[in-house]
């Protein structure tokens, strides 16, 4: 390795050790399941995104090997060459049905929906307005734009149209207004009402982030939009299928006509293959059962109101939650790291979230409950953060 390289990692990495945050990514080896086996122990998980179980469930796992045995392992080509298989086609078509749009586009990731979608339309002289606490790939996706960028304060509607106001009165060009519907690291939620009124007095365009919306909220977890009564109303909507779908992607719901604009200018769209047909049929499956099977959203939201009460019960500071997101605020990243290690060795994996995912004072653990997780689960869970939490003296 060349020397210079070397002396740089081993600066970064003991800077790391030496705050007490440098960790590895434990192994799983079971499917992403509420009871998995981690790092040769038996755990209860309480970080997956998984929030339906999907993953696992048995319609999506067999959809999945029907397309293996059907199109083979892969797309064989960037889709804009010959990769297009039927499955691409099907799943769009069940995304815009189930988001209630008119047109939908799949991407590799949510990362690459979020930096494809905002780097292509927003170009030099328009503005994107975006929430403080937006997702990492929306800031990326900004800042590979050209166009220029204001940020307004977390939640703070009257700051977003002091901009808004102030843009109009420069100028502007396009103004997209960018926010996450769920935010991923405290389990609050945009007011979609709020933004898309302020969108529609100052011309500007909404787009709502609902990774973490998608599955949680809405009717049968249709998402942000559709919680707060804006179909047909929202100009973009964005997401991944790496959550509550249990596979993979990320996608564009929205207008026909900037679909068809995204196929022929977005870079992660035009230059990288799509994904193998065993997860497009399983994302379609997972569609699916989200129409057809309502109880699973119900009892991740019953899961969810009893374990966020018991934390609470017990002392925890869990923020200002709303979702099953679920921030147990520590204080400081050593710390943090501590109390998740501890949990750990006790059988309940709660991942040690810090700086620079978070701001330092703010470190926490992160929660996130799934329908498939029993009452016993979150009892046991309970049980274990109360011991440690007071060993530790955090309760």
């Amino acid at each position: 390795m060349n020397a210079r390289l070397r002396a740089f990692l081993a600066a970064e990495i003991d800077g790391l050790k030496s705050r007490g945050i440098f960790r590895m990514p434990r192994v799983l080896e079971t499917a992403a399941g509420p009871r998995v086996r981690m790092d040769g122990r038996d755990i209860i998980q309480l970080s997956s995104n998984n929030y339906l179980g999907l993953t696992t469930h048995p319609k999506v796992v067999a959809a999945a090997r029907r397309a293996v045995e059907e199109f083979g392992a892969g797309p064989g080509a960037v889709r804009t060459i010959a990769g297009t298989m039927t499955v691409h086609v099907e799943l769009e078509r069940a995304l815009a049905r189930f988001k209630g749009t008119e047109s939908a586009l799949v991407f590799q990731s949510g990362y690459t929906a979020n930096v494809g979608v905002v780097s292509t339309l927003m170009q030099e002289g328009d503005l994107i307005v975006s929430d403080e606490l937006n997702h990492a790939s929306i800031i990326d996706g900004c800042r590979l734009s050209k166009a220029d960028r204001a940020i307004y304060r977390h939640l703070d509607y009257d700051h977003l149209r002091e901009i808004l106001k102030g843009a109009r009165a420069r100028g502007a060009g396009k103004i997209l207004v960018v926010a996450d519907g769920v935010f991923s690291m405290d389990g609050d939620i945009s007011d979609l009402r709020a933004i898309h009124s302020q969108c529609a007095e100052f011309d500007a365009i909404p787009m709502v982030d609902d990774a973490h919306g998608t599955g949680v909220l809405g009717t049968n977890g249709r998402g942000s939009v559709d919680h707060f009564g804006l179909k047909g109303q929202w100009d973009i909507q964005i997401g991944t299928m790496s959550k509550a779908f249990g596979a993979m992607g990320g996608y564009v719901c929205c207008d026909r006509p900037l679909t068809e604009f995204y196929v022929h200018r977005a870079r992660p769209f035009l230059f990288s293959s799509s994904h193998p047909p065993a997860v497009v049929a399983a994302c379609s499956a997972a569609i699916e059962v989200m129409e057809t099977e309502p109880g699973l959203h119900a009892r991740l939201w019953e899961n969810t109101r009893f374990f966020k009460d018991g934390l609470r019960s017990l002392g925890f500071n869990t923020g200002q939650s709303v979702t099953p997101i679920t921030p147990v605020i520590i204080g400081s990243g050593a710390r943090a790291a501590r109390f998740s290690d501890a949990l750990f060795e006790r059988g309940v994996f709660a991942q040690g979230i810090y700086f620079p995912m978070v701001a330092e004072e703010k470190s926490r653990v992160r929660t996130i409950i799934m329908a498939t997780h029993t009452r016993r689960d979150l009892e046991e869970a309970l049980e274990i953060f109360a011991s440690v939490g007071r060993e530790l003296g955090i309760i």
